[in-house]
């Protein structure tokens, strides 16, 4: 006979200190990242420009202004559901919601409205600069990184706001006999 696994114990937190722990783990390694991809990507460093170029600031920030925030939204409902499932946090998420489909949706949304807003920014800043404006590859790859930190921390917050309709505090019944 087996004997008894020990049962893992569940350390209680609030959803609000959960998302601060989550958005540490997801900011500090996002910016650093991104950066040291950005700085190592522009072989010259002496300059780079928005659209042009083997070598262009677009290259960089479209893919990651798309890609993270599905990546970040994905995996925040699911840590969110998982904790809810295991009680470690006080909320318990309502069993009507499909997760999946609503994953899937607000993934999708954040990913097209976040790259088209990084788009039309590159966009607007290409079209207000002279065609030959040479931008200094250290500092947009700075700028690179800042931007992944920001969205990395916006999108361990925005999706929450959505999945919190869906999230309710478990009532205790007590029975007198």
């Amino acid at each position: 006979m087996k004997p008894d696994q020990p049962k893992k114990i569940i350390k209680k937190t609030t959803l609000k200190r959960f998302l601060s722990k989550r958005a540490l783990y997801y900011v500090l390694p996002n910016i650093f990242l991104n950066f040291i991809i950005a700085y190592a990507s522009f072989r010259e460093l002496g300059y780079t420009h928005f659209f042009a170029g083997t070598q262009n600031l677009a290259r960089l920030t479209l893919p990651m202004a798309t890609f993270l925030p599905v990546i970040l939204t994905i995996d925040i409902i699911k840590r969110v559901a998982v904790a809810a499932e295991e009680g470690s946090i006080e909320f318990v998420v309502d069993d009507q919601l499909n997760l999946k489909k609503l994953m899937t949706r607000l993934s999708i949304l954040h990913g097209l409205i976040t790259g088209l807003l990084v788009l039309s920014i590159l966009f607007f800043a290409q079209f207000s600069l002279s065609k030959d404006y040479k931008l200094n590859a250290t500092a947009m790859a700075i700028v690179v990184g800042v931007l992944a930190g920001l969205l990395s921390l916006l999108f361990t917050y925005l999706p929450i706001r959505k999945l919190r309709k869906y999230l309710y505090k478990p009532t205790s019944t007590v029975s007198f006999d």
